[in-house]
């Protein structure tokens, strides 16, 4: 049945005002509209197919957009940028089923903070290096992509408003008997896949520089997309994907009836044995939007809307009980 059968008939009424919100195929509703009241109708998972959508209309609240800088306020927007060129990674960026709305738990989230907000959110996709330049240029005035909160980062110009816990997880073949068992002596003479640039590459390349140490190997190998990572690992030219754990999750349910099934293989926090990681909205530093994202947040947690977008998703483990500002991140040390 298209997703268009199971939203309200109500929805069809409203104005569609989100930048790369409408579905042009008609197969699934717009992303955001505004109702009668001028509440933004955010429709959350509008453009997937693994998970119902869920539709929270949201009202702006004028006490934390009297926070936003003076020239986001006149501009009207707010733009979102997010990570998912070229293959993007589901359930938290991806392109949806009309075959252009950036869709997932982080740009949904990001759409109801614009709502909090009062703005017209205006999201934008980009490769995972080119959406740090954009953000630390002002381009993105936040940038939804399950970003971990690094002390590296803050360093580099960075803001975070954490809202998520960050859990790292472990993909093998189905019929692997290799586990996680907390400890990185496990990988010794194992190759591992890892996306460039990731908060997980900087924990495997530590990781590998211990094992040497140790007079053992760790081969990491990166490839150009996702597709490519998941045709090395079910061929057995990886042992092991390393990867954000919704992601992980994710595909490995999708495997279960296919002829190279995957499963998960244990889980590790993002900010390593001492810390629990935590994925951040993430600003240019001093740029004067990481408080009212953050209090975004905390409205939307309190209301209750923010468990529902996490429950469509099935992240509901991953939950907080409150958006951080620059909480503690990933050491540059990674010890």
């Amino acid at each position: 049945m298209p997703l268009s059968a199971r939203i309200p008939a109500a929805l069809a009424a409203l104005t569609v005002t989100a930048t790369l919100a409408a579905c042009g195929s008609g197969d699934a509703p717009a992303a955001t509209a505004v109702d009668a009241n001028g509440n933004q109708v955010v429709t959350v998972a509008a453009n997937t197919d693994f998970t119902t959508p869920v539709q929270l209309t949201v009202a702006k609240v004028d006490a934390i957009r009297a926070k936003l800088p003076k020239a986001v306020l006149d501009r009207g927007t707010l733009v979102i940028g997010g990570g998912a060129i070229p293959n993007g990674s589901p359930p938290l960026n991806f392109i949806g089923t009309d075959q252009k709305t950036l869709t997932g738990v982080e740009s949904d989230l990001g759409r109801l903070v614009a709502a909090v907000l009062g703005l017209t959110p205006d999201v934008q996709n980009a490769s995972w290096q080119n959406m740090f330049v954009r953000t630390k240029s002002g381009e993105f005035d936040v940038s939804f992509s399950n970003i971990t909160v690094t002390e590296e980062r803050k360093q580099q110009g960075f803001d975070f408003a954490s809202y998520r816990e960050d859990n790292l997880g472990f993909e093998v073949n189905k019929d692997s008997t290799w586990n996680f068992d907390g400890n990185y002596g496990s990988f010794a003479g194992k190759t591992v896949a890892v996306d460039t640039g990731t908060n997980q590459e900087k924990i495997l390349v530590e990781w590998r520089t211990k094992l040497q140490a140790e007079g053992k190997t760790l081969e990491i190998r990166n490839f150009a997309d996702r597709n490519a990572t998941y045709l090395a690992l079910a061929s057995g030219r990886v042992d092991i994907y390393f990867a954000p754990n919704p992601s992980i999750a994710h595909h490995a349910k999708k495997t279960e009836s296919t002829p190279h099934p995957s499963r998960s293989a244990g889980s590790f926090s993002g900010a390593g044995t001492t810390l629990q990681g935590l994925i951040a909205a993430t600003t240019k530093k001093d740029s004067g939007l990481v408080q009212p994202v953050a209090d975004a947040l905390n409205h939307l947690i309190e209301n209750g809307q923010y468990a529902k977008v996490l429950a469509a998703y099935g992240l509901s483990d991953e939950a907080v009980t409150r958006a951080e500002v620059n909480p503690p991140g990933l050491p540059i040390n990674n010890s």
